[in-house]
């Protein structure tokens, strides 16, 4: 199963986004409509709103949403009262829709407040549909909302920027409808279908060694995927490593990662979990020893790998703290450090990478790349030295 969560601001077209997925067979789930069920005439959710805010907001015994609107909005505590009567059981909702979905299911959960509410780790892809404020507010004032009141929910939302950060897919919505629907066929053939098929048979996402120059949104891309990351492993220490965590650095366009773990016996035990967030486990695997004296099985590591065919990622959970760990570390800040030895790098990875363009995953590449960095180990550990001294 995939879960995607859509979201996007008010008047953005988010509905007409959730429509063509569900046209695709996506589960939708509408956190909108379940808010509306848990509070229909006769639930325990309508009579504990009626004892926490007065008959008032009732009208025909159905909930009065625009009078309980104007008592909430500007009310923290009173929306926090609210909240704490209709969250728990549109969540309670949500998880008994997503359970009865069947196990191929691309489950797609509409939420308004996803980004408000911290829910994009939640998600193996978050979708924003975005549109032009004023586009938003045309729309808005199309369907019998005042350009006031329009503009107002607009400002309360969480701004573009925010969404952005937790934007995996960045939808374009500001034009005619069927520019954004050619894009959701596009998104749901190429990367949707094989996305699930990949988490359901824990299968990773290969790709050839092509060495491509500096992506600034790199970093950003790999906070949304350590936060993902972290949430599985039960909030463990997640290190965003390797060559797309150095600026300037050209590099594959495969985030690496490494995951702190206490023993490669608990890090057995995180792979069902791991696998389950889109990172299947690829087996026990060796570094190589970096440091003169160490026994091997010191630089042993498990290695996991995305399942997602839009962003490869490495994962190589390693003991926190021990000589595969630290070395990761040093390398990378080494190489963000010294401009001479990030230069020296990429050409190394250029030509590697031209020598082995056949490859299918990428994986004899990056052994081929071992014996410079191993030769590198005596100038990363003087740096380091000088740096203490």
């Amino acid at each position: 199963m995939l879960r995607v969560g859509l979201s996007g601001g008010i008047g953005s077209g988010k509905s007409t986004v959730a429509g063509r997925l569900a046209e695709h067979g996506a589960v939708v789930i509408d956190a909108d409509r379940l808010a509306r069920e848990v509070v229909e005439p006769g639930t325990d959710g309508l009579r504990e709103i009626v004892e926490a805010f007065g008959e008032d907001v009732v009208r025909d015994g159905a909930l009065d949403r625009a009078a309980l609107a104007a008592r909430v909005f500007s009310d923290d505590a009173a929306r926090a009262t609210l909240n704490g009567i209709t969250h728990p059981r549109i969540a309670a909702r949500t998880a008994e829709l997503i359970a009865a979905a069947p196990e191929d299911a691309i489950v797609v959960h509409d939420v308004p407040l996803l980004v408000e509410n911290g829910m994009a780790p939640l998600y193996h892809l978050v979708l924003i549909v975005h549109a032009d404020v004023e586009e938003r507010v045309v729309r808005l004032r199309g369907r019998g909302m005042p350009e006031e009141d329009a503009r107002r929910r607009i400002a309360a939302q969480a701004d573009d920027e925010r969404r952005r950060a937790v934007a995996d897919v960045w939808l374009d919505n500001s034009g005619t409808p069927d520019l954004v629907l050619a894009r959701v066929d596009e998104l749901w053939a190429d990367r949707l279908v094989r996305y699930e098929s990949n988490v359901r048979l824990r299968r990773y996402a290969p790709g050839p060694p092509v060495v491509v120059p500096y992506d600034a949104t790199w970093p950003e891309q790999a906070r949304r995927v350590a936060a993902r990351i972290a949430l599985a492993a039960d909030g463990r220490r997640v290190e965003h490593i390797g060559s797309t965590a150095v600026p300037g650095l050209a590099a594959k366009d495969v985030l690496d990662f490494q995951l702190g773990v206490a023993s490669l016996e608990e890090a057995a035990g995180l792979e069902d979990a791991l696998a389950r967030a889109g990172f299947p486990g690829l087996g026990l695997r060796e570094d190589a020893v970096k440091r003169a004296g160490d026994a091997p099985e010191l630089w042993h590591k498990r290695l996991h790998a995305g399942a997602d065919p839009g962003r490869r990622v490495n994962l190589h959970v390693r003991v926190e703290g021990g000589p595969a760990w630290e070395w990761a570390v040093r390398f990378r800040d080494w190489l963000r450090a010294d401009a001479a030895a990030r230069d020296e790098y990429a050409a190394v990875k250029l030509e590697l990478a031209e020598r082995h363009r056949g490859d299918a995953d990428g994986f004899a590449y990056g052994e081929s790349k071992e014996p410079w960095m191993s030769a590198a180990a005596a100038r990363v550990d003087a740096f380091f030295a000088s740096q203490e001294g």
